[in-house]
């Protein structure tokens, strides 16, 4: 197992704090997300989307790694059961300890993914990752999914089914948009995670996210994590901006 380390700094916000928050890496070129990870004061974990992924390569999983940093392996997978099995199975050996999977693969494929994550982690001295079931994206809109893609089903009835479906095959947790958060949790109590993106801070622009809620009041209504990207990515200091998100969760 690869041992890290990471430079201990000062900060305003508590480590536990600092845990809960997922920094998005989107739209960052390799040595972009490398450099900004590195300059982030305080920062545990950092998510690696398909678009670094594809450009960087599954040696950013491990350069990330290097500087300290948890890794949050967000690339969907959506396939057959074996290639899902595949996937996970290689994911969990670069040490990503978030690997998201659609839940809409279906039970057979979900559980191919948890058995491969197991098997790659323990292949490879790593810890077992938690797989986490997208149920519906957070950029969708009910009307539009209903009229894209012909589903009947509304939204806040889909997103509990799939997350059932997830659980009962044996998913450790699942995406979720904030507005989600308090009825699944009703249903799924801890350890069960609930990965929340679409969160914005006050005055934060909402951008491409459809159901969006602040920081304090998806950790209250039951959220284990909260993926931010823009909000902290894209501020003058990023380190002041994460350190304010942060700071929300400790009032």
């Amino acid at each position: 197992m690869r041992v890290v380390r990471r430079r201990i700094v000062a900060t305003s916000f508590s480590a536990e704090a600092a845990e809960r928050i997922i920094v998005a890496l989107d739209g960052m070129a390799p040595d972009q997300a490398l450099a900004f990870s590195a300059q982030v004061e305080g920062l545990c974990w950092v998510k690696v989307g398909l678009e670094l992924f594809v450009q960087a390569g599954p040696e950013v999983v491990a350069q990330l790694r290097d500087q300290g940093l948890r890794v949050f392996l967000d690339l969907k997978f959506h396939d057959i059961p074996a290639t899902m099995a595949g996937a996970c199975r290689r994911a969990a050996a670069l040490g990503a300890e978030l690997i998201t999977v659609h839940a809409c693969a279906g039970s057979d494929a979900l559980k191919a993914a948890q058995a491969g994550a197991v098997e790659g982690a323990q292949s490879t001295g790593q810890r077992v990752p938690t797989l986490l079931a997208v149920t519906v994206l957070t950029s969708w809109e009910e009307q539009q999914l209903q009229r894209e893609l012909d589903i009947s089903q509304g939204i806040a009835e889909r997103v509990p089914r799939l997350a059932q479906l997830s659980a009962s095959a044996g998913i450790g947790g699942c995406v979720c948009s904030p507005l989600e958060v308090a009825a699944l949790r009703a249903q799924h109590p801890e350890p069960f995670a609930l990965v929340t993106p679409g969160i914005r801070p006050k005055g934060a622009a909402v951008g491409d996210q459809a159901r969006v809620m602040g920081p304090a009041e998806a950790m209250a209504a039951g959220a284990s994590k909260l993926v931010i990207g823009r909000p902290i990515t894209q501020a003058e200091n990023s380190s002041g901006a994460f350190a304010t998100c942060c700071a929300a969760l400790m009032v």
